[in-house]
This record gives structure tokens, C-alpha cells and sequence, in this order.
């Protein structure tokens, strides 16, 4: 792992990124192993589908570091889009095609789960398209490119997430009525669950953090100023979010993966709020390894997504689907982390080893 941090980075968005990384570790771990009464009655189980509320915590801080990155070219941008669609599904057929094909099938109560039938075209057509967090990212970096190439306005990209957040409710399930167009349709604005995170309302937060990038930018790197600023904006939203909750709940935050304006809205409040609380901590504490570990899971984000995902899909012909009680689950949680950073670690060896092959390579053709 890394030994030394870069200055260039907020430390306090790469150690909330990381952490998120580790919550939806557990968060999966829990969905996929946990049985029914373990994930809804259970203390444990109570605890992690609140702090798995925090999954907008990875998306705002995707925003915040797009603008601080070096590629900002409406070319490189797509490109970048594409690559991250490119890894969205290939992880689906990681996840779900190579069990099908070379695993004997996906386990039936996994496959019924969706109201589906193992072993069928269909649905390993619909696993290998289901829109996770990766198509969320790609499809938004190609909206953030253009957003890039037309305006250097900060206010640009929340006048454009709170937009999206207050009428996605309204949109929620619309369809053009032309069935090639279906799928499509479903990535931005589905309802159901062959999408779980649309890009109405979820790419509101990455934009969020788009705009807290510039506004980083524009106040030169103070970053205690931009913190304050963080924690006003983020009370302001938190308690609109509260209203509108407290006025129709149903409506707002009724279906976590297809909220309501209330509900984007607060969850945009309380990651701020978070963000700010990690900067007071990070600036009162000294590094140690636990922040090492984080910021290495903040720069492996991508990947370690893919491996955590995989390992538990994977680890349900040995584990089992829905048959576990909290005290395994505890169990496996710190197997399933401690796995997945440790198939990161052995990739990133792998990888210097092969560019140290190739950079050797040349020597043999210096002789023509």
C-alpha cells in the first residue's frame, strides 16, 4: 500500500471515498448472505441499511474529484465514460455469466429473488444488463463532459443536479413506448429493480460534487473555508430534506433507489454534513494505517468494486444466498474486506511485474 499521501488530494474526500468502499462491502455482504430476518429485525442488520444510506458519499466525492483531475477535455471525458460502461458490464458477466456458464447455474433462489428463471436466455440477458453504480458513473461523466465544454459556471452543475433531483420522482418509470428504447430508458429513469441506481435521480449527487469541485478551485485550496462552506450548504439541504420527509415520506423517500426530490435532498445534506465531520477528523488526527488503508481503497475504487462484487457473488456456491444470521455475517464481513484488498494488492504487484516485463522487451528488438 501506499506509504505517502499526495498533496495535490483533499485527504478528507480520498478517506471518505475509501470508507465508502468498505461500507458497501458490508452492505453486499449482508444482501447477498444475510437471511431475511438478519437483514431486517436484526440490530446489525438495522445498522448497516442505515449507514448504507451513505452510498451518495461515494458519488459526491466522484464529483468533487472529477473537476480536481487532469482530464477535462469533452474527448477525454467520453472516453473515460466509456471505459467505466466498458467495466460496468463487464463486471455483470464476471459476476453473473461466468457462474452461469461455469458454475453448474445461478442459484436458484438468487434467480427466483428477480422473479426469474435459472438457466434461461432471458435471464442471463438481464443480468448481464442490470445498471449498478458503474453505469450511474459512465453515463454521468458523458453529462459532466458536456457540461465541461459549455460552462465554466460552478452554479451550472447544481442548478442541473437539483434539476434532476426534483423531477425524477415525476419521471420515474417513463418510457418512450418503442421497445429497442426500453433499456435506455430504464438507465435514466427506471423504477424497477433491472436498474438500481437511474441516472434520475443518482446523478444529482456526482454533479453536487461537481459543483463543490469548482467552488474548491475558485477558493485556491483553502480547505478549511471550503469545509465551512460545505457543512452551511449541507444544513440548509438536510433541513428542506427533513420537511419535505416529514410532509409526504412515501413520496420523498418511500423507494431508497428511486427517491423522491425530499429524499435526494437530505441524503445530499447529511453527506456534506459527513464530508465536513471527516475534515474535522482528519485534521485533529495524526496519519496513521487505518487512514493508509482508506486512501488506498479511495485510489482502487474502480477496481476493488469489481473484486468485492465478484468475490461475493462468487462466494455464494460456497456461502449460500439468503441463509445466514448476524453473528456469520459478522463473521464474513472482515473475510470478504480482507479478500477483496488482498486480490487488489496481489493485481497492482502483477500489473508493476508485467510493466517491468514489457519495458525489458524492447532490448530484444534493438538487434534489427
Amino acid at each position: 500500500m501506499e506509504k505517502e499521501y499526495n498533496n495535490n488530494r483533499i485527504l478528507a474526500i480520498d478517506i471518505a471515498r475509501g470508507l465508502s468502499v468498505i461500507l458497501m462491502m458490508m452492505i453486499h455482504t449482508m444482501l447477498i448472505y444475510g437471511d431475511i430476518p438478519t437483514q431486517t429485525e436484526s440490530l446489525l442488520g438495522k445498522f448497516i441499511l442505515l449507514v448504507g444510506k451513505g452510498t451518495p458519499m461515494f458519488l459526491v466525492t466522484m464529483g468533487i474529484s472529477f473537476v480536481l483531475s487532469r482530464r477535462q477535455s469533452l474527448q477525454s471525458v467520453c472516453k473515460r465514460g466509456l471505459y467505466i460502461l466498458g467495466v460496468g458490464y463487464g463486471m455483470n458477466a464476471l459476476k453473473f455469466l461466468v457462474p452461469e456458464l461455469f458454475f453448474g447455474g445461478l442459484p436458484d433462489a438468487f434467480v427466483q429473488a428477480y422473479g426469474l428463471a435459472s438457466g434461461t436466455f432471458r435471464t442471463g440477458v438481464f443480468f448481464l444488463l442490470l445498471g449498478d453504480i458503474l453505469q450511474l458513473a459512465g453515463l454521468t461523466l458523458f453529462l459532466m463532459g458536456l457540461i465541461n465544454h459549455f460552462s465554466q459556471n460552478k452554479y451550472v452543475p447544481l442548478a442541473i443536479a437539483l434539476l434532476i433531483a426534483s423531477i425524477s420522482k415525476e419521471l420515474s418509470g417513463f418510457r418512450f413506448g418503442v421497445e429497442g428504447l426500453h433499456y435506455l430508458c430504464d438507465l435514466f429513469f427506471s423504477n424497477q429493480f433491472n436498474v438500481y441506481f437511474p441516472v434520475f435521480p443518482w446523478a444529482s449527487f456526482i454533479l453536487l460534487g461537481m459543483f463543490f469541485g469548482r467552488w474548491y478551485k475558485e477558493l485556491e485550496g483553502n480547505q478549511p473555508l471550503f469545509f465551512k462552506k460545505m457543512l452551511l450548504v449541507g444544513s440548509v439541504f438536510l433541513s428542506i430534506g427533513i420537511i419535505c420527509n416529514f410532509l409526504n415520506y412515501d413520496y420523498h423517500f418511500g423507494d431508497y433507489y428511486h427517491l423522491g426530490p425530499g429524499g435526494s435532498i437530505l441524503l445530499m445534506g447529511l453527506n456534506l454534513i459527513f464530508l465536513w465531520l471527516t475534515n474535522l477528523m482528519v485534521t485533529s488526527v495524526k496519519p496513521n494505517k487505518i487512514f493508509r488503508s482508506l486512501i488506498f481503497c479511495s485510489k482502487h475504487v474502480t477496481s476493488l468494486y469489481v473484486i468485492q462484487w465478484t468475490a461475493i457473488n462468487w462466494g455464494m456456491y460456497l456461502i449460500g444466498f439468503w441463509s445466514h444470521t448476524q453473528t456469520t455475517i459478522l463473521l464474513l464481513i472482515p473475510v470478504i474486506i480482507s479478500l477483496s484488498i488482498s486480490i487488489q494488492v496481489l493485481y497492482n504487484k502483477i500489473k508493476k511485474q508485467v510493466k517491468k516485463s514489457l519495458k525489458k522487451e524492447p532490448l530484444a528488438s534493438s538487434l534489427y
